[in-house]
C-alpha cells in the first residue's frame, strides 16, 4: 500500500473512532452505575486501540522511503489487529 494512502486511511479511521468514543462517553454518562463501569472499561480499550493506530500513523509518516518499503506489510498486518480490537471493544455498546 502507498504510504500516503495508508496514512490517509488511518487518519480517516481515527476520526471515526474519536466520534464513536465521544458517543460512547455520552452514553456512559447516562448509564446506571454498574453499566457505567462496563462502558468505562470498553472506552478505555477503545482509546488504547486508537492510540496504537495513532502511533502506527506517526511511524509511517516518519519512515524513510526505504524503511516504508520494508515495513509496509507489517503495518498492514498491525492495522488489521488494531482495527479488530477496536471493533470488538465497540461491539459491547451495540
Amino acid at each position: 500500500m502507498d504510504r500516503q494512502a495508508y496514512i490517509d486511511k488511518i487518519k480517516a479511521q481515527l476520526d471515526s473512532w474519536n466520534a464513536q468514543i465521544d458517543e460512547m462517553q455520552a452514553q456512559a454518562k447516562k448509564a446506571e452505575a454498574d453499566a457505567r463501569i462496563r462502558y468505562d472499561e470498553q472506552i478505555k480499550e477503545m482509546r488504547q486501540r486508537r492510540d496504537e493506530a495513532e502511533e502506527k500513523m506517526r511511524e509511517a509518516r516518519l519512515a524513510s522511503e526505504k524503511a516504508w518499503d520494508d515495513m509496509n506489510k507489517s503495518f498492514v498486518d498491525s492495522w488489521k489487529v488494531i482495527n479488530e480490537g477496536f471493533q470488538n471493544a465497540s461491539r459491547h455498546f451495540k
